[in-house]
């Protein structure tokens, strides 16, 4: 059965004309048949019965140069695959159907209607729902492998972290750094067919909320959304308990000894549903805790005497772990790391603000906020941090690639280099790379330090 349709492109004629066959093998004879008869166009036939679109459909697509220079697009397809392209995926109502009974034309169809089932159960909403959804309609296809040589299909652009989220959501979780074709390679690298790809899990590892800048799946976004939703709310909780604790342990009470009655009492008079849900505005610093300790937790004859001009009471520092991204938050002006003498500032909404102590916005903030914090950092930091140095080097060829590579050499990962200026002799870069402590970054710089092309080096403090 032959259906002709001729449409008008915006760029030339294309008379299209569809094929129904009885057998996809039928349809490879007769596309060998109109291949023999006109030259194909290349790069302008697709196999999608051998590779079906994610939503199920299939097809042999090819344009050729037909009769006096016309452009012929021939689609192939038997009448179970023209039912499909014609009717659509609902008409099968599969997804509700024996999973055993699933044909092989039917399968991908089945799958990618679990997939949105899933995506809509994740999504905050209809609009993120179908924002997610209209990124995943009809996508061009890449194809790479896995280590054991299996094939994972992704949408043209996917990244690592799409790959890693299309194994599995937990993989994509613990995702901390990946090889391809046995090359170690960047997160946000863009996959091309036929490339084989091994991510690498860590235990400690989770999401990173600039992985929503370049994942292009829905279920990698979804998954990360869901997660940092949920995560950030865990952290919020866990600060917020460590918060209250330690204003209690300040005046001697412990917070496992405070009773459930007390503890239900100010939940109701501070309109909360759960004792998780106030934790969560403390660690989120929407509710100081001197302030909620000295109203419900103590006595008449102590409110307020342990507290001093800040507001805040002389209890042991809150210790910063280096892991709480989405509730502590390291100031942009200073930038502390390990090692750094810090003070923490509660900014509502977001939770803890640190600072480097002798920072010049912190004089300023003390003077004018009370709602500061003594906070150091833990002993046992497992986490690497973004630091910024000038360096005044020598301008001439392979500089920049040799204060690269000594950086890498070091053990740290180069984020951004900023080249604000230059002459025939000197030139000016800011370099952004990742440390793990203050010990660390010293380090970096005493090797940089030696290198001859290096004229002077420093530690960028706004």
């Amino acid at each position: 059965m032959v259906d002709k349709n001729i449409p008008l492109s915006e760029v030339f004629d294309v008379y299209a004309y569809r094929l129904v066959v009885e057998k996809a093998d039928d349809g490879y004879r007769a596309l060998g048949v109109v291949h023999s008869l006109y030259k194909p166009v290349p790069g302008r036939f697709k196999d999608y019965i051998a590779l079906p679109k994610e939503n199920g459909y299939q097809s042999l697509h090819t344009v050729l140069v037909g009769p006096y220079g016309l452009f012929l697009e021939m689609q192939i397809r038997t009448r179970e695959m023209h039912r499909m392209a014609e009717s659509g995926i609902a008409a099968h109502w599969l997804y509700k159907g024996d999973a055993n009974k699933l044909s092989y034309s039917h399968e991908p169809t089945n799958e990618w209607l679990r997939d949105l089932l899933e995506v809509q159960k994740s999504a905050g909403n209809s609009l993120e729902f179908i924002d997610n959804l209209k990124v995943d309609l009809f996508p061009q296809q890449v194809y790479v492998f896995t280590p054991k040589g299996s094939i994972v299909k992704l949408p043209k652009g996917a990244t690592i972290v799409d790959f890693a989220y299309a194994v599995h959501t937990d993989v994509g979780n613990a995702t901390a750094s990946a090889r391809v074709d046995r090359v170690l390679v960047p997160l946000q690298t863009r996959l091309e067919n036929g490339q084989t790809v091994d991510v690498i899990t860590v235990e400690w590892a989770r999401p990173n909320p600039l992985w929503l800048n370049f994942v292009v799946t829905v279920k990698a976004r979804a998954a990360i959304r869901t997660y940092l939703q949920n995560f950030k709310k865990k952290e919020a909780i866990a600060l917020g308990r460590r918060l209250l604790s330690r204003e209690l342990h300040a005046h001697g009470i412990r917070l496992e000894s405070v009773s459930e009655e007390r503890l239900e009492n100010v939940q109701k008079i501070l309109q909360y549903v759960s004792l998780d849900a106030l934790l969560e505005d403390i660690g989120l610093g929407n509710r100081l805790p001197f302030l909620l300790v000295n109203r419900f937790f103590l006595e008449e004859n102590i409110v307020g005497s342990s507290c001093g001009e800040t507001g805040m009471s002389s209890g042991p520092p809150l210790l910063i772990k280096g892991t709480e991204d989405m509730v502590t938050t390291r100031a942009k002006c200073c930038r502390p790391i390990p090692g750094d003498p810090i003070v923490g500032f509660f900014n509502p909404g977001k939770g803890i603000v640190i600072h480097v102590d002798d920072c010049k916005n912190v004089i300023k903030r003390l003077r004018q906020d009370k709602g500061w914090l003594d906070v150091q950092w833990d002993s046992d930091v497992k986490a690497d941090f973004s630091v910024e140095i000038r360096l005044e080097v020598e301008n001439k060829r392979g500089t920049l690639a040799t204060i690269a590579s000594t950086i890498s050499m070091m053990g740290s990962s180069i984020e951004m280099v900023d080249i604000r200026d230059q002459n025939d002799e000197i030139s000016l870069d800011f370099i952004t790379f990742t440390v793990h402590d203050r010990t660390h970054l010293a380090s970096v710089m005493r090797k940089l330090r030696k290198l001859q092309i290096v004229v002077k080096i420093s530690r960028v403090k706004l």
